[in-house]
């Protein structure tokens, strides 16, 4: 897109904190037409947060403007950067333009791809939206303070902006390299333990871009909280998995591995940090392979900042900074190894997952194919399921849907001949039970507790249709699942979203949690599917928690909120058994509950508020 034809109004902000005024102006100064106010907070007592001062920053739009940029008071600008920014309202249109993506974000990663593939512009991932240096056109700008005084309270700045951004169907663009770089200042909103954010890739200086053609990447290695992550775009919707899981599944996974082994040692770096930035560089080379290789200086750039961005709430600046070269030289031969290799196939079984919430069971159904003898599939649309050609099915139990999918379901199972069902029940079967710890045969006939008796029932149905057509049947009766597209009114989602929106948790001493990781899940189905029929029932739980160490976990993963004890709360203390599980099929809980608890926190945080499809 190249700039339009049309004349372009520019008026801006600078949202401060009076300790911060002096550096504001400077900012603001840099405008050689004056064009930027300074906005104070109207209560600089009060706790720090940007929301105070944001629907100021964003309602104070010139009568005769056509964009409005707000700016942050800690960050330094590109020379040349005003008279780029109309070049750039003129060609965006009505799309939101960031000037800066942090190191340490998904988008980070997108900024990567685009320095690699020479992409200057590039749109979001659905997450905060990076606002150090955002432009708006007009009229979007004036609307903003309205919708955060009738928003939920609680969210942080940049999420309602993003909130903002999506209920309007406005896309989020970025440049790269980044023209705004935020610096290392003390935070006044609390932000101390991210660490040292800076820009993926920085200019000092505009160079005007090729096109204004923005792109979006399909797949997008990112290095975050020592982890080595995937986005992964599945038509509307992103997924976000382990990179080995998705190396895994592209059939490259040996080959990185393999590269690994041989890659010259770097002493000083943990065994973990080496694996794990190997394997992201390895998977940002695969999938920048069938692009032109890309300048070497450009190359070394994004990966000077890969591991910065993925240590920064681990260590101080100035050992961060002196581990990014040793992180860079590794990180270019895994590039490097990554473009160079091969794409193989493998041919698995089928098994089809029906039931659930469908984003929760797509997630499955891509975890279950994770697995070297399944290939996963959700299997349902309007016309009903569709289990041709399936081996299994897993369902998803949900008594609230009411017989009729279930009984489509089973239909369709007696019409495909599949091998086995697999039920995935709830723990919740066994509500009503006290203070105790319930095994598997604890749970014979229709419980009181009315929730209970529901899924038991459902359980009852499969059971009965396995003896009538003579298709093997197991149930699982799952404790809370943890992770991304968790049930809404489970206690973790729950306490999740009490903590981003700063709510008070309500503590009843006493009560226990169990919990499930979501690749658990997967791994136990995939368990149960590969052993001949065991035990008609199995529990299966991650971990178990009192009340107060599940919002403990919680606030470690989010952010802490006040604790009020509920002595009046009466509780139950049943826990479930699952001795079980791992004595007839040798499975026990791998994945780590903490990582699955921050994943559930980071969706919650970034990806329930809509905007999928937008651009």
């Amino acid at each position: 897109m190249d700039p339009l034809d049309r004349p372009v109004k520019l008026s801006g902000a600078v949202m401060t904190h009076p300790d911060r005024l002096a550096e504001a102006r400077q900012i603001a100064e840099v405008d050689p037409l004056g064009r930027i106010k300074v906005v104070v907070d109207p209560e600089p007592a009060g706790r720090p947060t940007a929301l105070r001062v944001a629907p100021l920053s964003w309602a104070c739009v010139e009568p005769d403007a056509t964009h409005h940029l707000v700016l942050q008071d800690d960050v330094a600008l590109a020379e040349g950067f005003f008279d780029h920014v109309e070049k750039v309202a003129a060609a965006a249109g009505n799309e939101a333009v960031a000037f800066y993506a942090g190191w340490d974000s998904r988008n980070g990663g997108v900024a990567r791809l685009a320095a690699l593939t020479g992409a200057p512009w590039a749109y979001t991932l659905q997450e905060h939206v990076p606002c150090y240096a955002l432009l708006l056109p007009a009229e979007l700008a004036r609307g903003y303070a309205q919708f955060q005084q009738e928003d939920e309270p609680g969210w942080p700045y940049d999420v309602v902006v993003q909130r903002y951004l999506n209920a309007r169907g406005v896309p989020v663009r970025f440049c790269t390299p980044s023209l705004v770089q935020h610096m290392d200042m003390p935070s006044l909103a609390g932000n101390a333990y991210h660490g040292l954010r800076q820009a993926t890739l920085y200019s000092d200086r505009v160079v005007e871009p090729a096109t204004y053609e923005s792109v979006r990447f399909p797949v997008v290695p990112f290095y975050r909280y020592g982890l080595a992550r995937c986005a992964i775009r599945d038509g509307g919707e992103w997924e976000y998995v382990e990179t080995e899981r998705h190396l895994r599944r592209t059939g490259l996974l040996d080959a990185c591995l393999a590269g690994l082994a041989t890659a010259e040692p770097a002493p000083r770096l943990s065994e973990r940090i080496r694996r794990d930035v190997w394997v992201t560089a390895f998977a940002i080379g695969a999938v920048t392979a069938d692009a032109p290789e890309p300048d070497a200086a450009v190359a070394a750039a994004a990966m000077q900042t890969l591991g910065p961005g993925g240590l920064c709430e681990d260590y101080p600046a100035g050992e961060l900074l002196d581990l990014a070269h040793p992180i860079r030289d590794l990180a270019l031969a895994a590039l490097g190894a990554g473009r160079r290799a091969g794409r193989p196939a493998a041919d698995r079984a089928p098994v089809a997952v029906t039931g659930g919430e469908g984003r929760f069971a797509g997630q499955l159904a891509r975890l279950l194919g994770d697995q070297d003898h399944l290939v996963g599939r959700v299997a349902g649309g309007p016309a009903g399921p569709d289990l041709a050609g399936a081996a299994y099915v897993v369902h998803l139990g949900d008594p609230s849907a009411g017989p009729e999918l279930l009984d489509e379901v089973l239909a369709a199972a007696a019409a495909a001949r599949v091998e086995r069902l697999v039920y995935a029940g709830s723990a919740a079967v066994y509500r009503g039970s006290g203070d105790r710890v319930v095994t598997e045969q604890d749970v014979t006939a229709p419980p009181q507790d009315g929730v209970a008796r529901s899924w038991w029932q459902e359980e009852q149905r499969c059971r009965e249709w396995g003896e009538r057509t003579g298709t093997a049947v197991q149930v699982l009766r799952l404790a809370d699942p943890v992770g991304p597209h968790a049930a809404r009114g489970s206690a973790p989602v729950q306490f999740v979203h009490l903590a981003w929106t700063r709510h008070p948790q309500s503590i009843r001493p006493g009560r226990v949690h169990q919990v499930l990781d979501y690749r658990d899940l997967a791994d136990v189905i995939g368990t149960v599917l590969a052993a001949p029929v065991s035990a008609p029932v199995l529990n299966v739980a991650s971990a178990t928690y009192t009340e107060e160490e599940l919002a403990d976990l919680v606030a470690e993963v989010s952010r802490r909120t006040p604790w009020e004890v509920d002595p009046q709360g009466a509780v139950e203390r049943w826990s479930m058994a699952t001795g079980l599980v791992e004595g007839e099929l040798r499975w026990s809980p791998t994945a780590s509950v903490f990582e699955g608890m921050r994943d559930l926190s980071q969706w919650y945080a970034c990806d329930i508020h809509g905007g999928e499809d937008i651009k």
